[in-house]
């Protein structure tokens, strides 16, 4: 009898940490944020981590293959593969990051503008339709190439990209939240036009803009990835994916390692991601979460 007022007595887990216990339940979203936790601390700790820097070149030491003194080997000009791959990272989580945030920006934006007002759906609407219409990575090249290479070139044409994605959600979410009760009656009881929008619209909007905003980070990575191998991201003296991969094209058989590392960092870093965009959209979706 003890133990059942005691166990009654303790307090109830709280909900979000519930939530997270409930999404690590899944082996593949478990192995999704691992995996990305490292990614994210060897990006912050890259200074401390790698062993040499990433633009020292040592002619000596040139297309040396994985060893003890260098864990993925060196490139054409004797530069530490392993120190540039974790270098590449915290550009490509930069990127991912802030492409993330500035087309949430952007996509929140028009779309609720397009959901909430009636008179703004029709331009607005035809507006994502057009920019959908072009295949991802054309447009950011056309945008990249108008724009001219470059850090923060590459992170607004991304934007622009990807921001229609959300819009086009975050419209048709908002054209079925402004018709129900509960915003009738704030309208009726005379709340600001503004006030409905951020506190009753947009406040049941972040289940379906967080899981979107996870595969927009996969997405923006890989893009990048993609750009930098084209030669249209960063300047070439910044290490990325992209243009580690590109180097290594000349010396696929005589150093595969040059490419090896990189594209497998790409393929588990954006893996991840997917896994951990899946298992919110499980865990948030009323439909799917009766399936777990």
């Amino acid at each position: 009898m003890t133990d059942l007022v005691n166990a009654a007595s303790l307090p109830a887990p709280e909900p979000r940490f519930l939530f997270l216990r409930r999404l690590l339940k899944r082996k593949t979203v478990a192995f999704g944020v691992i995996v990305l936790v490292v990614f994210v601390l060897l990006a912050l700790l890259a200074p401390w981590i790698a062993p040499y820097s990433p633009s020292k070149l040592s002619i000596v030491n040139r297309l040396k293959p994985p060893s003890e003194l260098f864990w993925f080997g060196t490139d054409e000009f004797g530069r530490d593969v392993f120190s540039r791959t974790i270098y590449a990272g915290r550009l490509s989580l930069l990127v991912g990051a802030a492409v993330v945030a500035l087309s949430a920006v952007i996509g929140v934006t028009l779309g609720l503008l397009a959901g909430f007002f009636r008179s703004l759906d029709t331009p607005i609407a035809r507006l994502i339709d057009a920019m959908m219409a072009f295949p991802d990575i054309l447009l950011a090249i056309a945008l990249v190439a108008a724009l001219g290479p470059s850090l923060v070139t590459v992170i607004v044409a991304l934007s622009i990209v990807y921001a229609p994605r959300l819009a086009r959600i975050v419209r048709a979410s908002t054209l079925v939240i402004r018709e129900l009760p509960y915003v009738e009656a704030a309208k009726s009881m005379g709340i600001s036009t503004f006030h409905i929008m951020t506190r009753h619209v947009l406040r049941n909007l972040v289940s379906p803009i967080l899981v979107q905003g996870t595969f927009l980070f996969a997405s923006a990575m890989l893009a990048e990835a993609g750009l930098s191998f084209l030669g249209l991201g960063v300047s070439p003296e910044i290490p990325t994916w992209g243009t580690m991969i590109a180097a290594g094209r000349q010396y696929i058989g005589q150093a595969d390692w040059m490419t090896y590392f990189p594209g497998f960092a790409i393929i588990l870093s954006v893996l991840s991601l997917q896994l951990v965009g899946d298992g919110l959209r499980d865990m948030l979706d009323p439909r799917l979460r009766k399936d777990m």
